[in-house]
């Protein structure tokens, strides 16, 4: 079994009796995830966190995210060698709150950040630069200079920002791994816009390109504290085997560049993260651990003790445990379809809303007091509160009719959902709760984030500056 580090920097256990080793326990943890999901809704309405005067508000499981974080841990460690260093961090953008990001760090896995403001919350999060990784296809010198006196790790997207970094190591020093990202070029999925190992991705440097391989070797050969390598070939929509591929190709890499070199100069592999998660039902699938042992049995000589290893998942570490909660404000029908319209739409699921063949999301009925609704299903639109008839979280779906106060719970929320805010018609972000058994037969919940309020949006649109355009008097 392989190790992870705490933030110590300790070996600790496994974590297996959270985690789900066979397809029983998954099953069973996956309902059992079901069942704290139902009693959650129903607490919530009763503690009144969800009504009339709060119509909106989102959950995230906290029992489900370290069940999660312990599967990674073990799947991973279920085929590295022995002491193989690893740090599994997770992908600050596809939930960016504090609160998870230190449960997170509670439960060994650190911070892949892309941007300073990721960086600043994995920092108020307590999660330690020793933890924390860079990639952005856009570093300023700033950040690089930040980063890099930081000793955060650093992943270079192209030739121009290696130059840069040159520039940087060489007028200080500096305890930040350094590596070089590229592009294995090996396809695309079902969803375009997250595909980013196409031939024409913007990340990375394009292995298959004229020279590309080449330029690369000769980059570290030139460059001895270069001892990294980073690919990220998977996402929603990529298919495990492309992922894998990608992987394959980037460990082809480092073995060639070490053999050229005459040396072990990279030592860590960063695989990026990408494993797609299924919106289609409860169960979680695929799984960590069908992912590394497929990465086990294709690209065995990576987990072998050679090469550290690096991992950035995000959404599979969160989706399935987060829930948002709308309630009915008006059930009306329109050409013989009834209309739930609720306070969720555009501006917590913009990717749905406008792109719904490739962002589907489950509904799930819940009635005025929170319960599971009853009753024969009704074809019906689940509308949200934006002024444009597209604002719909499902269209045609067959549920429990839902009637005015009811709520309609939107599944599988818990990444992403609550990092695009879209300010159309100046909606409120909703509240964010966390919630875990009270070991007494009922929930308790945490604030994770406080509703906006009004008087927030409108400092944000300027409030405080409100005549600086009459202010500006034309020239006589």
């Amino acid at each position: 079994m392989g190790a992870h580090i705490d933030t110590t920097g300790e070996p600790v256990g496994d974590g297996a009796d959270r985690a789900a080793g066979d397809a029983g326990g998954k099953v069973e943890g996956d309902a059992e995830r079901v069942a704290r999901r139902d009693e959650a809704v129903r607490a919530a309405v009763e503690q009144g966190l969800l009504g009339a005067a709060a119509p909106i508000v989102a959950l995230l499981d906290v029992t489900g995210i370290r069940d999660s974080a312990a599967a990674l841990r073990a799947a991973f460690e279920a085929v590295t060698a022995p002491g193989t260093p690893v740090l599994h961090a997770f992908a600050v953008k596809a939930t960016p709150l504090v609160p998870v990001l230190r449960l997170l760090h509670e439960e060994g896995i650190g911070c892949e950040v892309a941007s300073p403001g990721e960086l600043a919350l994995a920092r108020a999060a307590g999660v330690p630069p020793t933890h924390t990784v860079l990639d952005s296809p856009a570093k300023t010198l700033a950040e690089l200079r930040e980063a890099l006196a930081l000793g955060i790790a650093v992943n270079a997207d192209n030739p121009q920002e290696l130059a840069r970094i040159d520039g940087l190591v060489r007028s200080a020093t500096t305890r930040s791994p350094l590596g070089l990202r590229v592009n294995p070029q090996v396809g695309g999925g079902s969803i375009e816009a997250l595909s980013t190992a196409t031939a024409t991705s913007k990340f990375g440097v394009a292995l298959r390109d004229e020279g590309a391989r080449e330029w690369i070797v000769r980059a570290y050969t030139d460059r001895p504290w270069l001892t990294r390598l980073h690919a990220h070939s998977g996402s929603q929509g990529i298919p495990l085997s492309l992922m894998t591929q990608g992987v394959a190709e980037t460990y082809a890499l480092a073995e060639e560049i070490n053999r050229r070199i005459g040396r072990q100069q990279i030592d860590t592999i960063d695989i990026g993260g990408g494993l797609p998660v299924n919106f289609t039902s409860d169960a979680t699938t695929p799984t960590y651990a069908q992912y590394a042992r497929l990465l086990a049995q294709v690209v065995p000589g990576l987990f072998d003790g050679r090469y550290g290893l690096v991992t950035e998942f995000g959404r599979s570490l969160l989706a399935k445990h987060g829930t948002v909660l709308a309630r009915v404000e008006y059930a009306k029908s329109a050409g013989g379809r009834a209309v739930a319209v609720t306070h969720a739409g555009v501006q917590i699921a913009a990717r749905t809303v406008y792109a719904p063949g490739s962002w589907p999301l489950r509904i799930a009925a819940f009635d005025a007091k929170g319960h599971p609704k009853a009753g024969p299903d009704v074809v019906q639109d689940i509308a949200g509160p934006a002024c444009f008839a597209g604002d719909l979280l499902a269209e045609g779906r067959a549920l429990p009719l839902l009637e005015q106060g009811d709520y309609a719970a939107a599944l599988d929320t818990g990444a992403y959902y609550f990092a695009h805010h879209y300010a159309y018609n100046s909606l409120v972000r909703p509240g964010i709760h966390g919630f875990a058994p009270d070991g007494r037969g009922g929930t308790r919940f945490a604030v994770v984030r406080k509703p906006q309020t009004v008087q927030e949006i409108v400092a944000e649109s300027g409030g405080g500056h409100a005549a600086a355009l009459t202010g500006l008097v034309p020239p006589m």
